[in-house]
Formats: structure tokens, sequence, C-alpha cells
């Protein structure tokens, strides 16, 4: 027992029965097949990561992915990185040390980890200064603060969280106006970053990052494993000139992306390129899912245990996006006599399986199981209920 302990990895495959779609701690988006396959394929041998097949000579890893983001989002040029908060640092480094970052009080948040944008800004070297008040903010407010000559106005996405009430905040188009007109680069920290239109599944607007573009940002940030639905990445797109100055800053190759993201990354953008995301790309195509299948495979999962009973319920997005929203779904409810005890029991099966529990009864969202994984499902809990 003791050695199996040593030689057990800590970083291993899981059932993920929550019904959180982007789950932090279980690691947020899993990989469409074709993301894992281009992970295998440059992985098994070596690969033009840095090597250019038509001169033969060095090349550059910055290329990979760059078109494809380009031709999708509609921007000048793009970077890849190894995570968003990394983007947002490489951006207030090489644009803002020691000049102002203009951004309003109410977008200075904190996110999961304990990231916090004052944090980042401060450690880039970059002077904060804060515009407005935590539930207000007006236009005047940017135009005082281009007194202090910034080099950047900055937005950040209150991606985990709402402000309601008595509220206010100009909209990236107005706040973008007045930066073009004052020759301030605008940047646009949206966090999440969804490529697709969340309204359309019956959640809330998330902001796209098309439309941040359009809106006249020169610079937006974004994550590649969340709303994207590809591998841990930090995604900045915009002008051609802004974003060549962040390649040649030397922190971009601190926080480079290695090839494995790159190939997923690439895999994962091909299949919006090809519209089809909500066939093959894990996170959409769990949001996409319809009660009614939710709960055919529920009405299954009873069928085989024997057990349990069919409630409603929701589940969540997760990842720090569209905070407060939900979509309806069917949850697996089984009775059983300790439910904490019996959360142990599916933790320790192989997969393990992270379920809830909820007024006694231990819950299975069968929206974020993914359909393979639904045979390893139904055994674990068979093996479960057999002896608790």
């Amino acid at each position: 027992m003791l050695l199996e302990a040593w030689v057990a990895p800590t970083l291993q495959l899981v059932i993920n029965a929550t019904g959180v779609v982007l789950h932090t701690n279980l690691g947020r988006a899993p990989l469409s097949r074709a993301a894992m396959q281009a992970i295998w394929d440059v992985s098994v041998g070596y690969s033009t990561l840095e090597y250019d097949l038509a001169t033969g000579k060095r090349g550059s890893r910055l290329v990979h992915a760059e078109a494809l983001l380009k031709r999708i989002s509609g921007a000048e040029a793009a970077l890849v990185v190894n995570n968003n908060a990394a983007a947002v640092l490489l951006v207030l480094t090489a644009l803002a040390r020691r000049r102002a970052a203009v951004i309003a009080r109410s977008q200075l948040v904190e996110i999961g980890g304990g990231f916090r944008v004052p944090d980042v800004m401060k450690q880039s070297g970059a002077r904060l200064v804060e515009v407005g008040t935590t539930n207000r903010v007006h236009m005047r407010d940017y135009e005082e603060a281009l007194q202090e000559k910034p080099a950047l106005l900055l937005r950040a996405h209150r991606s985990n969280f709402q402000i309601v009430g008595f509220t206010s905040e100009p909209d990236l188009q107005e706040i973008s106006a007045l930066a073009i007109q004052s020759g301030v680069p605008m940047v646009d920290d949206l966090g999440s970053g969804a490529l697709l239109d969340t309204a359309r599944y019956g959640l809330a607007h998330e902001p796209m990052v098309q439309e941040s573009l359009k809106a006249g940002a020169d610079l937006v940030c974004f994550s590649g494993d969340k709303l994207l639905g590809g591998p841990q990445a930090g995604i900045i797109v915009g002008k051609a000139d802004l974003v060549a100055k962040l390649k040649k800053h030397p922190l971009a190759r601190a926080i480079r992306a290695d090839k494995l993201c790159l190939a997923a990354l690439t895999a994962t953008l091909l299949h919006y390129l090809k519209d089809e995301p909500e066939t093959e790309i894990p996170v959409w195509r769990m949001i996409a899912t319809t009660v009614d299948q939710i709960q055919e495979r529920a009405l299954r999962g009873i069928e085989v245990l024997g057990m349990g009973r069919l409630v409603t319920g929701e589940s969540t997005i997760g990842g720090g996006s569209l905070p407060g929203e939900t979509l309806p779904t069917y949850l697996l409810a089984l009775g059983v006599n300790n439910p904490t005890r019996f959360l142990e029991k599916l933790r320790a099966q192989t997969p393990p399986i992270i379920a809830r529990t909820q007024e006694g009864e231990v819950l299975i969202d069968l929206r974020t199981v993914l359909p393979e994984q639904e045979p390893g499902l139904f055994a674990g809990l068979s093996e479960a209920l057999t002896r608790q």
C-alpha cells in the first residue's frame, strides 16, 4: 500500500458529475478529440515548433494559431502565452511600465486563486489610476484621468460577480472612442473570452472577443481553457503594432506557450472555423445539451442502478463565466445512509467520481459527464452502493 501511494499520480482523470461545466478545481475545459490527437501528433516525435519547412531555417513558435485567431476574431495580429493572467501582465509591462494605466474602481476584481487586478498592475510596474466609484463610473471620470497622460485605458470584465442596483458604467464603445480621440490604447481584459453567443442557449450574453474588437478595443486578452474550450492559454488579439511590441518584450519568452498548448489550441480553433463547436468541443456540447437528452441519460442510470429518482435542478457554467446564470437540468438523486461517506467512496473509485449532496441525497448531473465516461460512472456508483 505504501509503494502504491508513492507511485500513484496526484494528477489524474476524474468524472465530473457536479454539473459545473468549467470546474476550475477539476481542470476547466476538457479537450476535444481533435485537440487530444493534435497533442499526440506533435509529442510522439519532433515537430516544426520553431522550424520553417519552406526555408529550411529557424522559424518562430509565435506563428502557430495566429492565422486562425486573426481569421476568427477579425484582429490584425495575435499572440499566445501560457495563461490570461500572464497576458494581462505582459500587456501592462510592455506598454505601461512606469506610466499610468486607467481602470474603473468597479473593475478592480479578484478572481480565483487570489489573482487581483491591482496586484498585477503593481507587479508590471504600471501606475494604477482608479476612476469612478465602486458602483458608478462616468465618462467624465475617464476624461479627467487623461490629465495623468496614461499609457493605456484598461477594462477588466467582472467574470465571477455582478454589481446590481444603483449602478452606471460607460460601455466599451464609449471608452474606446475617447481612447482613439486621445491617442491612448484601449485594452479589454475579457477573462473567459467567448467566441459564441451564450444567449443562444438561454444564458445571459457573455461579452465576445469579436464584439470587443468591433467596439474599438486595441487589444483584447482572454483565456483558452474557459468558454473557448481549449487548453490553458492566454490569448491577446488586436492591433498589429501593439502585438509586435508584446512579441519583442523579454517577458514574452518567459510566459510563452509550449508545443502541446499550441497544437491543442490550433485544433480547437479549427472547430470554430468549421462551425462545429457544438458537436466537437465538450464545453459547448454540454451547454447545448437539451433537458430531454439529460433526462434520458439520468433515467438510463436509474435503470442500470436499480434505484434513484429523477429531480429537476440547475447546472452552472463556472470558470469565472456568467455569474448567477444557470441551465435547467435533471439530476439523478440517490438516497444513501451517509452522504458524506458515500462521496468519499465515489472519490476512491477508478476513475474517481466527483458529485455533490443536497438535503441528504447524493446528486449526479449527467450534463458534465462525458458520453464515453457514462459506463464508468454507473459502474462506480454501483460499486459504492454495494459497499455503503
